[in-house]
């Protein structure tokens, strides 16, 4: 008995003919090696539907070809191996293709004063899109940091100055009277606000880099910032956070620019978009701030 050919309806022409932007699928699991670490990961994988008469795409050609992810460090080489496939096997169908990776990075941190250590996630995605011949990748990272309020603290400030004026008016000042009343909630009689902060950052990678420099921008905006969220900690390290944050007041507006200045640093970004929120102790409301910078127009 003959063997029968078994149907193909994605090669049938479409009712409507009608070219599409993207097909493909989104939430593939698949694991990523980044840094060393084998990492679970969510992909969205697709391509353009320039045949406006073919019916649909070859989802299970794209599903196959992220096989190539498999026990291989991500690079951007790596990536673009990956969407030449996708155009390869879809010849004559599409002319672009993307491939969007989602996943968290495990970095262990260590505390500011003690040996502790321990381990802090960062939101990550990985986006490489392939044009033709135009290649580029871009990479999100998500960043928690502390932030106290400058204006806050000047008022706490103009609080302590009170009592201390009300302690203290037309009386001697002895040394150990006044280094008891800092040390009592009696003088310390107000405290600024402050929140926990997310940056999420958006770059383009230059082309000519082939790893992709998470680890080095995480240090880079932790750096900028100052205050980046603790994981284990004892006393002294958190002594060491509440000066950092005492001194290294910020609006939404400062962590902005800072983490501004400290992207165009790096050679291996050709353009980035930030963007900054401080969820607000004091409001219901978050403080929020955008900034975006491109080297080819700066």
């Amino acid at each position: 008995m003959n063997a029968l050919t078994l149907p193909d309806v994605a090669a049938q022409a479409a009712r409507q003919a009608l070219p599409l932007d993207w097909v493909g699928m989104h939430g593939i699991a698949i694991p990523v090696f980044i840094d060393g670490q084998r990492l679970t990961a969510l992909a969205d994988a697709g391509v353009s539907l320039d045949d406006g008469e073919a019916r649909g795409i070859h989802m299970s050609r794209l599903y196959l070809a992220l096989e190539a992810l498999d026990n291989v460090a991500l690079t951007p080489g790596l990536l673009r191996c990956v969407l030449e496939q996708f155009l390869e096997s879809h010849e004559g169908l599409s002319r672009s293709a993307s491939l969007h990776i989602h996943t968290e990075l495990l970095l262990k941190r260590p505390a500011l004063i003690s040996p502790l250590a321990g381990w802090k996630r960062y939101p990550v995605s990985i986006k490489a899109n392939l044009n033709n011949t135009v290649f580029h990748v871009e990479l999100q990272i998500q960043i928690a940091y502390s932030s106290t309020c400058p204006c806050s603290a000047a008022l706490s400030r103009q609080l302590i100055q009170q009592q201390f004026v009300d302690d203290f008016a037309n009386k001697p000042l002895e040394h150990a009277e006044i280094l008891a009343w800092l040390g009592s909630s009696k003088g310390i009689v107000a405290t600024p606000h402050s929140q926990r902060s997310t940056a999420d950052l958006k770059v383009r990678l230059n082309a000519k880099v082939d790893e992709l420099p998470l680890l080095s921008l995480i240090n880079e905006a932790e750096a900028a910032l100052g205050t980046a969220v603790q994981t284990a900690v004892k006393r002294a390290d958190e002594q060491a956070f509440a000066l950092a944050n005492g001194q290294n007041l910020m609006f939404c507006e400062d962590a902005a620019r800072r983490l501004n200045i400290a992207l165009k640093r790096s050679a291996d970004i050709a353009a980035f978009e930030i963007h900054v929120v401080h969820a607000e102790s004091l409001h219901a409301h978050d403080a929020v701030a955008h900034s975006r910078w491109n080297r080819e127009a700066s």
